[in-house]
Parts: C-alpha cells; sequence; structure tokens
C-alpha cells in the first residue's frame, strides 16, 4: 500500500494519527549504548477522538485574579493585614468563539514549606467570608464571569491560593477533570508591628 501524500488532507490525516517516537538513552558516563537506542513509530488511531481532543485542548479562557484591589500573578506577592477583610476577585473571560462551562471554581488556601511539604491544615489561620467555591454558569464569547470573594487571615505569614476549576458539564462522557490556575502568594503582616516601622 502507497503512503499518501503528506500534505494531502489524508495525509495530514495520517501524521496526526501518529506519532514518531524516538529514544535515546545514554550510560552514566554519557557514551551512547546501542541496546539503549529506541526508534519506532506508534498509532493513537482510535485513542484520540473527537471527544477526547476537545478535552485535551487549551480553551482560550483568560483568568484574573485580584486580591485586596491589585491584579496578582504567579511571581508578585501580595500584602494584607492580619484581622483585616482581604476582598478576592476571579474573572473569567471567554476569549474563545464557543461558550464554555459551566465550571466550579474552589480556592484553598495552604502554606509552602519550601521542602516539598504543604499545609492545608489552616482552619485556625485563614477563613473565608463566605464560601471558598463558586459556581460558573455558561460564559458565551467575549463575555466574562466574575467570583467575589473575601479572606480573613488571622496570623502571619505566608500564604498561598490554591485555585482550581472544574468542568462542571454532566453531559459529557469524560470524568470531571480539575485544572488549577497558578498559586496567588499573599503574606500577611502584623498591623501593629507595620505602625511601628
Amino acid at each position: 500500500m502507497m503512503s499518501p501524500d503528506p500534505h494531502s488532507p489524508a495525509g495530514m490525516a495520517l501524521r496526526a494519527n501518529r506519532m514518531d517516537v524516538r529514544q535515546e538513552r545514554f550510560l552514566l558516563n554519557q557514551l551512547p549504548h546501542p541496546s539503549l537506542r529506541r526508534q519506532g513509530e506508534a498509532s493513537v488511531e482510535g485513542v484520540l477522538n473527537q471527544l477526547v481532543l476537545e478535552h485535551l485542548q487549551l480553551a482560550p479562557l483568560q483568568w484574573d485574579v485580584v486580591v485586596n484591589g491589585k491584579p496578582c500573578d504567579c511571581d508578585i506577592i501580595t500584602d494584607c493585614k492580619v484581622g483585616d477583610m482581604v476582598p478576592l476577585e476571579v474573572k473569567l473571560t471567554n476569549r474563545s468563539k464557543n461558550a464554555v462551562g459551566p465550571f466550579a471554581l474552589t480556592i484553598i488556601p495552604f502554606q509552602d514549606y519550601q521542602n516539598g511539604v504543604h499545609n492545608y491544615d489552616l482552619e485556625d489561620a485563614v477563613t473565608f467570608i463566605g464560601s471558598n467555591t463558586f459556581y460558573i454558569d455558561t460564559v458565551n464569547p467575549t463575555e466574562n464571569s466574575i467570583c467575589v470573594g473575601a479572606l480573613l487571615f488571622l496570623y502571619t505569614g505566608d500564604f498561598y491560593l490554591n485555585i482550581k476549576f472544574q468542568d462542571d458539564n454532566s453531559g459529557r462522557e469524560l470524568p470531571l477533570a480539575w485544572f488549577c490556575l497558578p498559586s496567588v502568594h499573599i503574606k500577611a503582616l502584623d498591623s501593629a508591628l507595620e505602625a511601628a516601622s
């Protein structure tokens, strides 16, 4: 059987359903050993159907997080005072051509001890004013949805917010999946010490 032209629609479909698998491994002294080299072709035909592809594709969703009136990014530390209400806003903007959602959005505070250990047992240190879970209904193209809440930090320290959203569409055949946004870093400061400095 002759292979189709790689630039034809049939050839492009064939390329989309096959992956070129090449792997080389080296011994610790960095000398290649012929018995460790692997090369071949694997087919994902029948595995990547349209439903799976739609699930794997990243939707053009823009997430904006605002803490204490300041836009947050993964490399920005937001300061707040212990005992003061800290407003939190998570905004989803749909930049795709199709409606998306519904989603369940959950915000989970934690502390990172910088040694691979995360402490999620913070009910005595952080509390939510209201709920830490939000329901986002269907968001049409170019529209947005805003989740507004507030936090109260009871102790000083460095805290992070793990913001996760889950596709809450029960009409899909795939299991529900969680997607995480980059963690937000918040430093809770003692208001008495801040006033003294």
